[in-house]
């Protein structure tokens, strides 16, 4: 097997040691040496194969620590409501679609946001069947914790003025106590799945044309957040040899007793495949209106406890004494506040456990983080979709939103991802929002509460070490040193150099994993 010497690049290692290098070599999946062209050569023997950069820009592969990759795939081929305007452009939408399905097969997707619509109410069944009237239709909101459906839907999962809303969920009723269409949180789940179970397109083959996109934008591993069919054909993908990026897989807290049962533990696996953390929910989402708040919103909720804290303690212990990790969804802060309890009262030692987005925080549960070791896993890119929605949601109330600055300096482990397909998988779309603050239109001109802002390096390892450290992975991914698992990426522009407005507009001219080319542009 031939040594690959990729030289004549500014490669930034990731260590502090070695921080910027001009070549290195890779012999199979492991990198060897790390340094000048002439030490690289120096330190390898045998047979080389030599790789000229033509004096590009490389950076550890990045990971994405919170993705949901079953759903990005499903979505590239589902409808799309993003940007829509107006109740009226995303109903045209669904007219304009509704040709290209298959007979049997739901309308799903959506990823809409009333919130943004000229009319900002949230919709009903009644406006979904007035262009799907036959067809059951189940589309998600922007952030994945409302769904409108329509009638067909409700009638196909015997959902009624009778149904009793779930424990962590809500469905919405109309005055008469009919239900209006749309489903909130654990209500959700009383679809049962049977959109996606309607569409019988291979999942595995999905995911190959999601791992297309993925490696486009510079992703070489994924901490992948969704369901076991998810997990089921990743492996049979890494059994086929089709496997090209490194996937971390997250279990299901609906798969939590089967998880113990076939003896699986956060870790296990291979470089190309890992068992995750288990998935728990503390509660909504802020474009819902369901994240839990320790002070009301302007309507006088305080947004739904999805997992009750009696059963959040529990099912922690349960995990954890089992070897698994923990990464529990907490948007609010009250949400936050009730994880760190949990994770203090009923955690083991020795696993990382994590709380999902910790959008808004209390201040002195960011020194409780630190304290406990708690892995605060972020998405940059949600605090420039949420500018508009902080300022009318929450006004001036003392609380840090997005604070990934004061998370670091508390010197709380920091991850960073995109949770796509809520946001963009691009990387550099979040690397740019964390370092600026700002939309990638440059506004707002002086950043959102920019002494939340990062540095590009501080950005990048949050998307490199941190997510590996999230993992457990560090020793193997997240810089490029000898040992290390030879994942990088050539970009065709310099973060640390550029503009700040160009970081978003950075460009991933080849993607490489355990040494060879899997994707380049």
């Amino acid at each position: 097997m031939p040594v690959r010497i990729f030289r004549n690049a500014r490669i930034y290692t990731g260590d502090p040691s070695q921080p910027v290098v001009s070549a290195l070599a890779a012999q199979g999946e492991r990198l060897v040496a790390v340094g000048d062209e002439s030490s690289v050569r120096e330190a390898v023997t045998g047979p080389v194969e030599l790789i000229d950069l033509d004096g590009a820009c490389v950076l550890p592969g990045l990971y994405d620590a919170h993705i949901h990759t079953a759903n990005l795939a499903r979505d590239l081929t589902s409808l799309d409501l993003r940007g829509a305007g107006s109740l009226a452009e995303a109903l045209q939408r669904v007219t304009d679609f509704l040709p290209q399905l298959p007979d049997g097969v739901w309308l799903s997707g959506g990823r809409w946001d009333s919130n943004r619509w000229d009319v900002p109410v949230q919709p009903n069944r009644q406006a979904l069947d007035s262009v799907c009237p036959d067809r059951p239709a189940d589309l998600s909101s922007i952030d994945g914790h409302t769904h409108w459906v329509n009638t067909a839907a409700l009638r196909a999962a015997g959902i009624d003025r009778g149904t009793p809303d779930p424990i962590g969920g809500e469905i919405v009723r109309d005055l008469d106590g009919e239900p209006t269409g749309i489903l909130r949180e654990a209500a959700t789940g009383l679809l049962g799945g049977m959109a996606a179970a309607s569409d019988t397109r291979d999942l595995a083959d999905r995911l190959l044309d999601a791992q297309v996109l993925l490696l486009s934008v510079g992703l070489t591993s994924v901490h992948d957040i969704d369901s076991e069919d998810c997990r089921a054909a990743y492996l049979s993908l890494r059994d086929a040899g089709k496997l090209k990026i490194r996937v971390h897989k997250a279990i299901p807290v609906t798969a939590l007793e089967l998880a113990i049962e076939e003896g699986r533990c956060t870790g296990d696996g291979d470089d190309w495949f890992r068992t995750g953390p288990v998935k728990l929910f503390s509660d909504g989402a802020l474009g819902s209106h369901t994240c839990h708040m320790s002070e009301p919103f302007p309507d006088g909720s305080h947004g739904i406890a999805v997992t009750p804290y009696e059963d959040l303690v529990r099912l922690v212990g349960r995990a954890n004494s089992a070897g698994i990790a923990v990464a529990t969804h907490a948007i609010g802060d009250q949400a936050a506040t009730l994880v760190l309890d949990a994770y203090q009262q009923a955690a083991t030692g020795g696993l990382r456990n994590r709380i999902e987005h910790a959008q808004h925080l209390q201040w002195a549960d960011i020194k409780r983080m630190a304290q406990l070791g708690v892995v605060a896993s972020m998405q940059p890119t949600h605090c420039t979709s949420d500018i508009d929605l902080v300022r009318e949601l929450l006004g001036d109330r003392d609380i840090a939103s997005y604070a990934w600055r004061s998370v670091l300096d508390a010197g709380a482990p920091l991850a960073f991802g995109s949770d796509a397909p809520v946001e963009e998988p691009n990387p550099f779309y979040g690397i740019h929002a964390a370092v600026s603050r700002m939309r990638r239109d440059g506004t707002p001109p002086d950043g959102f509460q920019p002494e939340q802002r990062l540095s590009v390096s501080e950005a990048i390892s949050a998307f490199t070490l941190g997510s590996a450290y999230a993992a457990g992975e560090e020793r193997d991914k997240g810089a490029l040193t000898v040992g290390r698992l030879a994942d990088f990426i050539v970009v065709d522009t310099d973060p640390y150099l550029s503009e700040l407005a160009d970081l978003s507009r950075t460009r991933v001219r080849a993607s490489v994993v355990g040494g060879e080319v899997r994707s380049a542009h």
